[in-house]
């Protein structure tokens, strides 16, 4: 097949639901996502922040409809991206997660439900070729099957959860999506250095104080919490790596927050 050719086409003869994926700079990523929900739905919407790679090319060559937007956190960002979709039901992807065989086979035999249900999944993390089991990333089930007339994410900056109405049911999709989140240390460590600044922006910005108690504490909790409590150990290196980085995210959120707070007192 031609490389400007598409790649697949909607293979069912009715959908449900769209399948929305917010990305930017996601070249190396892009590709087997999108491979992994071909045909699973009629509308595969791709909201791009300004892509300077070759994300868009690679997309291009897939069934999907491109939108380009502003980034507004992650929240905000994937909201503006829900309210392009052509159905009501969204299942919402990051641009390094794709469905496996089973998350594919129950999506392909879904039919809508009462609005008020939202579905989990599992979540399957790899850092590099390695899945990791156990710690931190080890018990991972998110919500990012809904109505978006019911539900919509939060407007944190970084770790978006759904907000969801009283009375909300939660169910379990069959299968799991593979996060292929981190390709080595040197990744991890900028992304843990992104993520933190963003959560000490938004812990300002939600009127939090500084403590020394959880800058100097929360850090060695939480290597112990997720290395020996969760068994992160039997990961081997990428338990350790993984520990090791969740305990510096949290030196740096909190340190991050007592510069924000001291700046703005000397204003």
């Amino acid at each position: 097949m031609a490389a400007q050719q598409k790649q697949s086409i909607f293979a069912g003869s009715m959908s449900f639901f769209s399948i929305v994926i917010i990305c930017r700079d996601a070249g190396h990523v892009i590709g087997e996502t999108l491979r992994s929900v071909q045909g699973l739905s009629d509308d595969i919407l791709l909201y791009d922040n300004g892509s300077t790679d070759d994300t868009l090319a690679i997309a291009s060559t897939f069934t999907v409809r491109i939108e380009k937007g502003t980034w507004e956190g992650y929240g905000g960002t994937k909201n503006k991206a829900n309210a392009l979709a052509k159905h009501d039901w969204i299942l919402n992807l990051d641009a390094d997660e794709s469905a496996d065989e089973r998350l594919k086979s129950f999506l392909q035999q879904w039919e809508p439900e009462q609005e008020h249900i939202v579905y989990k999944v599992k979540r399957r993390n790899f850092l590099g070729n390695m899945e990791v089991r156990f710690g931190v990333w080890g018990r991972d089930h998110i919500i990012r099957m809904f109505n978006r007339k019911l539900v919509k994410w939060n407007d944190a900056a970084v770790h978006e959860i759904p907000e969801m109405p009283t009375g909300t049911v939660i169910h379990e999709m069959d299968g799991a999506i593979l996060h292929r989140t981190m390709k080595d240390e040197t990744e991890y460590a900028e992304k843990t250095e992104k993520y933190a600044a963003l959560s000490a922006a938004q812990y300002m910005r939600t009127g939090k104080h500084p403590s020394l108690i959880k800058e100097y504490l929360s850090p060695v909790f939480s290597f112990f919490r997720n290395y020996i409590l969760r068994l992160g150990f039997l990961d081997g290196k990428a338990g350790f790596t993984c520990a090791k980085m969740t305990s510096r995210y949290t030196r740096l959120k909190y340190s991050g927050l007592r510069s924000l707070y001291n700046a703005n007192r000397r204003r």
